[in-house]
């Protein structure tokens, strides 16, 4: 229960998060995945996708609890603005990092070199 519950009743009832983060608050994030494979071509078909996001206070109680499911999941809007800012960041970052491989190594001889196997 929200503002009730502890640290270690979580972890006696869900057990250790999938993963965890720090921000104001510890966000512990439990994630239960089923996939089965369809009899079609071998498609694998996800079937159960939960997700319960929990935030932890400064005094290990609990303070918030999000769930999604698999429907929740398909109704996530992207905010395309957003989205269009992470591609291009994602772009100057492939760009840059091209351009210091460059730099290093001008006339490409290291990777001629590992493709010899030298």
């Amino acid at each position: 229960m929200v503002e009730k519950s502890n640290v270690n009743d979580i972890l006696s009832i869900f057990g250790e998060p999938s993963t965890k983060s720090t921000f104001d608050n510890d966000v512990w994030i439990y994630i239960e995945r089923k996939i089965t494979n369809t009899h079609f071509f071998g498609k694998r078909k996800l079937i159960i996708n939960n997700v319960m996001v929990l935030e932890i206070d400064d005094r290990g109680i609990l303070a918030k609890k999000d769930f999604y499911d698999i429907d929740d999941m398909n109704d996530l809007k992207f905010d395309d603005q957003r989205s269009e800012t992470l591609k291009k960041r994602n772009f100057i970052y492939n760009f840059l990092s091209s351009m210091r491989q460059r730099v290093n190594d001008p006339l490409g001889v290291r990777k001629k070199k590992r493709e010899q196997g030298n």
